[in-house]
């Protein structure tokens, strides 16, 4: 098969646009010969386990599967009754872009917070925890938190315990969206016990494919008190592999050694580098709108701006009623990359 596109070619539009990081790519193919037994059986998903217990703890249950998506509505599945609901920040990944499969798939239904920052508190959850014995109302018995969340901010460690303390103080389990985790890992320089495990969280959804791997993500079960019912959810739900080696294998190059660390400090420090110069330069029409904590950047500009700028580059609009948009950095967008990027949108807006 020839080549279909430019090798070359890098967008700002979101880290799921980049290829696979090469040592993921090498680790597929050591995976591949031979025969190993289907739908986990194999021996790459067995070391799994043991490697996210060294990241998690000694009670991490693992359940490889396929997508984001996947991840979230199972793990939430598994989390409530028929009856429960989910409390949950209204930007969040489940609210806003997964086409109401929570509440289509699952039949949960979603409590949805409207939030500055993307981020939940204690005092903003009570906003719909309530209700708990009224038969008229759906039970509130999880929240769901994202870490970094969809709009490019952080939970510290504090602020997740104090979630955590809250929601179990009402009944409730806590659910964490970790699409980008190892973004948060990177920018809370902290290993990922320190911020789920250790405060809290009962279950992840940890993301792999948008910081290098070519797909897959996982379920992760911290306390299985909490969950229930897993190994039948997840083929209930579409998301059991029949190959489950080869989503295995890129989580061991991704997580055996500091591959998460480097791929994802860097798309962090890409980030920072977009958003430094582009202060720096001081351009007209030009606001940022969210703190720029992992590797996003979102920024207003004026009208026409981003649809020139998308003659050159992709990236999406995020609240074309005040022209937000966001643009993402990924493990391999470089500094040249940024640097072409912030002289396009200098020329855009100087000339306006």
């Amino acid at each position: 098969m020839r080549q279909l596109h430019d090798p070359h070619q890098r967008d700002f539009a979101s880290d799921n646009y980049a290829g696979a990081h090469p040592e993921i790519l090498a680790a597929l193919a050591q995976a591949n010969g031979g025969h190993q037994p289907a739908y986990g059986e194999d021996t790459y998903t067995a070391h799994l386990q043991q490697v996210m217990k060294e990241h998690f703890g000694p009670a991490t249950e693992t359940f490889p599967v396929f997508n984001g998506t996947g991840a979230n509505v199972t793990a939430l599945t598994s989390l409530l009754p028929r009856w429960g609901a989910v409390i949950t920040a209204k930007s969040a990944h489940i609210n806003v872009d997964e086409n109401g499969a929570p509440e289509r798939i699952s039949g949960l239904k979603l409590l949805p917070i409207e939030t500055s920052d993307g981020k939940l508190t204690p005092d903003l959850i009570d906003q719909e925890a309530w209700g708990w014995g009224d038969e008229h109302r759906a039970q509130p018995l999880a929240v769901s938190i994202t870490n970094s969340t969809e709009l490019g901010t952080l939970y510290t460690v504090e602020e997740i315990r104090a979630i955590a303390e809250h929601a179990h103080s009402n009944g409730m389990v806590l659910h964490l969206d970790g699409a980008r985790l190892s973004n948060a890992a990177a920018a809370l320089d902290a290993p990922f016990r320190d911020f789920t495990t250790d405060v809290g969280v009962d279950i992840v959804s940890f993301g792999g494919t948008k910081n290098g791997m070519l797909y897959g993500e996982a379920i992760v079960v911290l306390d299985p008190t909490a969950s229930e019912g897993l190994l039948f959810l997840r083929k209930l739900s579409m998301q059991l592999a029949s190959k489950m080696r080869f989503v295995s294998a890129q989580f061991l190059a991704l997580l055996t050694g500091d591959l998460y660390l480097r791929s994802a400090r860097h798309a962090n420090a890409m980030a920072a580098r977009l958003r430094s110069s582009l202060e720096q330069a001081d351009l007209p029409g030009l606001e940022f709108t969210h703190a720029t904590q992992a590797n996003a950047v979102f920024a207003v500009l004026p009208p026409g701006a981003a649809d020139e700028l998308r003659q050159q580059f992709r990236f999406y609009d995020w609240n074309p009623a005040i022209g937000e948009v966001r643009w993402m950095t990924s493990f391999d967008t470089t500094e040249q990359d940024v640097d072409t990027f912030v002289e396009a949108i200098t020329a855009t807006l100087k000339k306006r």
